[in-house]
């Protein structure tokens, strides 16, 4: 089919007239970072918390992986580049464990009194990411066995609290999805290099308490 002059370049203007800090921060999270990320699945329309996958009843809207799946995370300049290019509103989506981040994330009310308490013990925190449900402290990567381990020693885990490793993910700023606008409760320091994490018994003791007394229980791994 002859193409019509002036037409691709209307159509690619289109596909980039959505929000080009998201393709950036991408980027940058792939390429500066070594971060495996992908596309979520998005909501159906913008501004409304619908999920474009086919569940219905879809408890994380707009914020999971469904084509690409997860295992297609990638830190590839020209794949990332891609995939934000014809999907410039995708949520950015981490794949956590392996080399990459995990993370510990827990209600939003419980998520500020906990990094107020690490504050006051002088905990040293890496980057917070925080939607208006879940906040989201980022942790050095860990494994099934350390974290069962590290569990296993306490009297009581709460059932909001949640574990993001292996085979996890979690949505990045500056994301939009069903649970609203995703963004940096602690961002990380300015500068190219890879964002400090600290290790996740660091972290526990302290998320733990703080959620014990919102009186929630059953662990939910």
């Amino acid at each position: 089919m002859r193409e019509i002059p002036g037409r691709r370049r209307r159509i690619l203007s289109r596909r980039n007239n959505g929000r080009p800090e998201l393709i950036s921060a991408a980027l940058n999270f792939a390429t500066a970072w070594q971060w495996p990320v992908l596309p979520g699945v998005g909501l159906r329309t913008r501004g409304a918390d619908l999920c474009a996958c086919p569940d219905p009843e879809c408890t994380v809207p707009g914020a999971h992986p469904f084509d690409p799946v997860l295992l297609a995370a990638t830190t590839d300049e020209p794949m990332v580049r891609w995939w934000w290019t014809n999907r410039p509103e995708a949520p950015i989506v981490l794949a956590t464990g392996g080399r990459a981040p995990c993370a510990v994330s827990l209600p939003a009310l419980a998520g500020a009194r906990a990094l107020a308490a690490l504050d006051r013990r002088d905990v040293r925190l890496g980057p917070v990411v925080a939607n208006p449900d879940r906040w989201f402290l980022l942790v050095a990567p860990y494994s099934l066995e350390q974290l069962g381990e590290l569990l296993y020693a306490k009297d009581h885990v709460p059932g909001s609290l949640r574990f993001h490793g292996d085979g996890g993910y979690l949505a990045l700023p500056p994301s939009v999805t069903g649970q609203g606008q995703v963004r940096w409760e602690r961002a990380p320091l300015p500068g190219s290099a890879a964002p400090w994490l600290p290790d996740v018994e660091a972290v526990v003791d302290t998320v733990v308490e703080a959620l014990t007394r919102t009186g929630v229980s059953a662990p939910e791994l």
